[in-house]
């Protein structure tokens, strides 16, 4: 008898484990995602990437705005009588009497290493951090945010020169690969499930946009950890003439000066302590991404240029 799956989630990250599981011969019973968005201009309308592949895949979709007080989304999760409710970064908070609406209840995979960084930005904070590792947790869902108790972790090793985007892909990898390994053993009861050590407990908050503002009196690794964490979206910024610039990719430096001064032809910028960043790679607003070569060919910020903190 194939075990019947709901599954829930919304951005390229869940993509590939959605993927594993049809390509593994799960019948995935529903998908819920988060509903299209305008984009900024309203001149289209984009659906999520869950909504994408599951159209591609002829899976049924359901993008309700929400599941708060959802009557008819109750009664559709009831009458599926599925086994178990997988949800990796569905985007809303899943309602207490819906958990129970599954065999098995409902199991989240959380993109760090639990307890710390619940919340909605686990792998940005991380690497902003300069945490040493992260990875994936497989956990019951319960009513309190992230803080379900925990069957397996599954760490990977972060270097300060990856980025969101990379360590993204990395940990959804690793999740639609070990998913495999837990899911058969979840429903059968095989699965010993621990609770965790809430006193231990980090949030990483949702992250916003003003955050992005690099700020030259910090650190140069700080500066870069931002650069990384923030990538590719919202981005990390600094200001020059009234112009917002986003610097994409950077390095660590071995130049002195003051800080926010440029002290090299290829913008390498001075930090704290004297030490400095390399910009490999900025985008000036409204413009398309570049290599650092061909923006300062035409670029005002100078050697001797100062980049204050406002």
């Amino acid at each position: 008898m194939s075990k019947k799956i709901i599954f829930m989630g919304t951005p390229m990250f869940a993509v590939p484990i959605l993927k594993s599981l049809y390509q593994n011969g799960y019948d995935i019973s529903a998908v819920y995602t988060q509903p299209p968005k305008k984009s900024h201009r309203g001149q289209r309308i984009n659906k999520s990437a869950i909504q994408g592949i599951s159209e591609t895949l002829n899976l049924n979709f359901r993008s309700p705005h929400t599941l708060n007080k959802n009557k008819s989304e109750y009664e559709f999760i009831k009458n599926l009588n599925a086994d178990l409710a997988i949800v990796v970064a569905y985007g809303q908070i899943i309602p207490k009497e819906f958990l129970g609406l599954t065999r098995k209840g409902f199991i989240n995979i959380h993109g760090s290493i639990l307890p710390k960084w619940r919340g909605a930005a686990p792998i940005q904070r991380s690497i902003m951090n300069l945490d040493n590792e992260t990875g994936i947790t497989i956990m019951k869902i319960v009513e309190e945010l992230d803080s379900g108790p925990i069957s397996n972790i599954y760490k990977i090793k972060l270097e300060h020169k990856n980025n969101a985007q990379e360590i993204s892909e990395q940990l959804s990898i690793l999740a639609a690969d070990k998913i495999l390994d837990n899911i058969d053993d979840i429903i059968d009861d095989k699965v010993k499930f621990i609770e965790q050590d809430h006193s231990k407990a980090t949030y990483a908050k949702k992250i916003d946009k003003s955050e992005g503002q690099i700020y030259w009196n910090e650190e140069a690794i700080k500066i870069i950890a931002k650069i990384n964490g923030l990538f590719p979206t919202p981005g990390a910024f600094f200001n020059f003439n009234g112009e917002r610039y986003k610097i994409l990719k950077a390095e660590i430096g071995n130049g002195k000066g003051n800080a926010g001064e440029v002290i090299s032809d290829k913008l390498e910028i001075a930090c704290k302590n004297n030490q400095s960043i390399k910009v490999v790679e900025i985008q000036r607003q409204g413009k398309r991404p570049q290599k650092i070569g061909e923006f300062m060919l035409g670029s005002q910020i100078k050697k001797g240029s100062i980049i204050s903190n406002v």
